[in-house]
């Protein structure tokens, strides 16, 4: 019997070395789904229905340009886009995809006024709805806001905004508006040594705003579940999604810091793109912005900036007791987050 024992914990052993060594390993990702549009290295997902559609306004998920949207669609039974799906919502996801050197150029003005303004041409079109909901997580949310302020006119009726950072004043921006001040940090020499800012360097930063939790407590995590039989299933998933970042486009790297996080033109109403103030008081379609009490990457007062700033009359500020990506994935998100955003949703879809 103890040689037994001794014979698992072995074996839980090299399954333990082999995840730290070689990363995890797990499928993601499985919602079905189509490409219904594509440009340059952008994809434009429709997910395949689950049961008859209940709802004609279709939902539009943008995501951040520096991680793997499939965070939205994780693994089976632990995937937001499975939820809205099996709800009956027409689920289209714009997936960056991967910038090449070629792409250093590519800028905020092209992500907004271009990618995102022709998925939204599309999604009306391949679904047959007269509007759409714009739905943005993180870095997405921020060039949601941008994109229905500077086209007010587009049928966009409603905008959810998940953990979105829009004041980015040092006071509500963290450690990232610490570390990002004018007098330490150059964006233009970074992006001249890298051209595309590298998935190494974002990961590193994202990591430091809490280092003993990402450097050691992931792990301490992971072998308390190998150790004890529990299920490996959501930590495989995530950690394999938090080491899978993608470069940060040069120039959008140069506008996010320097117009964003250094000037903070987006609140103080002198953002730009291709000429064209981005004023979010110029936002009256029904919102959504959800934060959570425990993000450290985009703290509560840096999303909850933006209530006071749209004109929208319809509007809902809620606040969950999560972190920045907990919010999303996990028994948290199936009680909370889930049923709050579908319910929120279903009277404003039909």
């Amino acid at each position: 019997m103890r040689s037994e024992t001794r014979q698992r914990d072995y074996e839980k052993y090299v399954t333990g070395m082999r995840i730290i060594l070689e990363g995890a390993r797990v499928q993601t990702g499985q919602t079905p789904k189509q490409v219904v549009w594509t440009k340059n290295k952008a994809r434009l997902y429709r997910y395949a229905p689950t049961l008859e559609k209940r709802y004609p306004v279709p939902v539009l998920l943008i995501y951040a340009l520096v991680n793997r949207p499939y965070v939205l669609d994780l693994t089976p039974g632990n995937s937001f886009v499975e939820h809205l799906v099996s709800q009956g919502f027409d689920v289209y996801l714009l997936d960056w995809g991967v910038p090449g050197d070629e792409d250093r150029n590519l800028s905020l003005e092209d992500y907004v006024l271009e990618y995102i303004d022709r998925a939204v041409k599309k999604v009306i079109r391949t679904s047959g709805a007269d509007e759409i909901t714009l739905f943005g997580y993180c870095m997405g949310g921020t060039m949601s806001a941008m994109y229905a302020a500077i086209f007010p006119d587009r049928p966009i009726r409603n905008l959810v905004l998940l953990a979105t950072p829009i004041d980015f004043t040092p006071e509500n921006s963290g450690l990232y508006g610490l570390w990002t001040r004018e007098e330490h940090f150059d964006p233009d020499r970074i992006v001249e040594a890298f051209g595309n800012v590298p998935a190494e360097f974002i990961n590193t930063g994202a990591r430091m705003l809490r280092p003993v939790t990402n450097y050691i407590g992931t792990h301490v995590t992971m072998w308390e579940r190998l150790m004890g039989d529990r299920s490996m299933d959501s930590w495989l998933a995530m950690n394999k999604w938090v080491s899978d970042g993608i470069p940060f486009a040069g120039e959008a790297f140069r506008q996010w810091i320097r117009d964003l996080y250094q000037q903070n033109k987006l609140v103080k109403g002198e953002f730009r793109l291709r000429g064209q103030r981005v004023d979010l008081s110029d936002i009256d379609c029904s919102l959504l912005n959800i934060a959570a009490k425990k993000d450290h990457i985009v703290p509560l007062s840096q999303s909850e900036t933006v209530m006071d700033l749209v004109r929208s009359q319809d509007k809902e500020f809620m606040v969950l007791d999560a972190g920045h990506v907990g919010l999303l994935t996990g028994s948290g998100a199936k009680k909370n987050l889930w049923p709050g955003v579908e319910a929120w949703l279903e009277p404003r879809s039909r």
